[in-house]
C-alpha cells in the first residue's frame, strides 16, 4: 500500500507539474500574440492646439530643446466637475512661483482624452484667462486611456521639466516643490535622467483600516505583481504625480506601449531597465469623489497587464531599443 501511495504521489506530481509548464506555456503564448504596438500617429486635429479664435498654433515636440522650466501634463477624461478645483489650486502656485521667481516659466497642458462632456470647453476658460503660452488645451479624437492621455502630452511639452497632475486635485500641487527638491538632489543624473515620484505609502496604514479585506488583499497582492514582475524599490507607483527630467521622460515615454491604469508601471520598468535614478516623496494625498478606477475590475486589468509588461519584453515583442517617435 505504501508503494501505491507513493506512486500516486509520484504520478500526481508529474502531472500538477505537467499542467504548470502548459499554463506557462499558454500564458506566454496569450502575452505575446494579443501584443500590440500603440498607434502613435496623431489625428490631423491632434496636431495643433488652438491660440485664440479662429487660430491655431503647431504642436512642439519634446524631441525640441525645452524653452519653459516647467510642464504640467494634466490628462483629463469626463472632468469637467472635478478639473476646475484643482487648475485654480496650480494655477495660483505657478501665479505665485512666477512672481517671486521671474525666471520660472511654465505651461499647464491639459490632454482632454476623448471626453464627452464639456472638459475642453472648461480648460479653454483657463486659456483665455492666462493666456495660450501659459495653458494649453490637447483634445484627442478619440479615448486612448490615462497612459495614452498623458504620453501625448509629455510628447508636446516644451518644460526642462515635465509633471504629471491628475485633473482631481487628489494632491496637493504646492508638493511639486518636494519633488522639485528631491529631483535636483539626485546625483549622479546620467546624461540628465532622473525621476521623482509622489507616494501615498505613508498614508497605507490608515487606509487599510478603512477597506474590506478582500480589497485589502487585492491591494497587497497588486503591490507583490509590481514588485516581483516590473519594479522594485518603490512603495507607490500609482500616485499621479511624478516629475521627470525632460530627458528621462523623452527615454520612457517614447517607449511606453501601455496606455490604461498600468501605464505607471511600464514607465518605472523602462526606467530602471535603462538605471534612470527614480526617488520617492511622501506627498499630501485626499481621496476624491468620482474616481474612474473601478477597485476589483480594474486592480485585475492591472494585475494582468502587469504580467504581461515583463513577459512581452522578456520575449521581445517589446523591446528597449527602438523608440518611437509620435507624428
Amino acid at each position: 500500500a505504501g508503494a501505491w501511495m507513493m506512486d500516486f504521489l509520484y504520478d500526481l506530481l508529474q502531472c500538477l507539474v505537467a499542467l504548470a509548464a502548459i499554463a506557462v506555456i499558454l500564458v506566454l503564448v496569450l502575452a505575446h500574440v494579443t501584443a500590440t504596438v500603440v498607434d502613435l500617429t496623431r489625428h490631423e486635429k491632434e496636431k495643433s492646439f488652438p491660440t485664440a479664435p479662429d487660430w491655431k498654433e503647431l504642436l512642439p515636440s519634446i524631441h525640441d530643446p525645452a524653452s519653459k522650466e516647467l510642464s504640467v501634463i494634466v490628462p483629463a477624461y469626463n472632468e469637467e466637475l472635478r478639473m476646475p478645483s484643482m487648475l485654480e489650486e496650480a494655477m495660483d502656485y505657478l501665479e505665485k512661483r512666477r512672481k517671486r521667481q521671474p525666471s520660472f516659466t511654465y505651461e499647464v497642458l491639459v490632454v482632454d482624452d476623448g471626453s464627452s462632456d464639456r472638459t475642453s470647453e472648461v480648460a479653454f476658460q483657463y486659456t483665455n484667462k492666462f493666456g495660450a503660452d501659459k495653458v494649453r488645451v490637447l483634445t484627442l479624437v478619440k479615448n486612448r486611456g490615462k497612459g495614452g492621455a498623458v504620453r501625448m502630452g509629455a510628447m508636446s511639452c516644451r518644460g526642462r521639466l515635465i509633471l504629471m497632475a491628475d485633473a482631481d486635485g487628489a494632491t496637493k500641487f504646492a508638493d511639486y516643490e518636494k519633488l522639485e527638491v528631491a529631483l535636483e538632489a539626485i546625483s549622479p543624473k546620467p546624461d540628465n535622467m532622473a525621476i521623482t515620484c509622489g507616494s501615498r505609502a505613508h498614508l497605507e496604514q490608515d487606509s487599510v483600516a478603512e477597506r474590506s479585506m478582500f480589497r485589502t488583499f487585492l491591494m497587497y497582492g497588486f503591490h507583490f505583481l509590481v514588485w516581483f514582475f516590473c519594479v522594485r524599490g518603490i512603495k507607490d507607483t500609482q500616485c499621479g504625480f511624478k516629475l521627470f527630467t525632460r530627458e528621462a521622460a523623452l527615454k520612457t515615454f517614447s517607449l511606453l506601449h501601455v496606455e490604461r491604469w498600468a501605464f505607471d508601471v511600464e514607465l518605472l520598468y523602462i526606467a530602471q531597465c535603462f538605471k534612470i535614478p527614480i526617488g520617492e516623496v511622501a506627498v499630501n494625498w485626499t481621496e476624491i469623489e468620482g474616481s474612474k478606477l473601478v477597485p476589483v475590475l480594474s486592480w485585475l486589468q492591472m494585475g494582468r497587464d502587469l504580467v504581461f509588461i515583463r513577459l512581452r519584453y522578456l520575449t521581445g515583442v517589446w523591446r528597449l531599443d527602438s523608440p518611437r517617435k509620435t507624428d
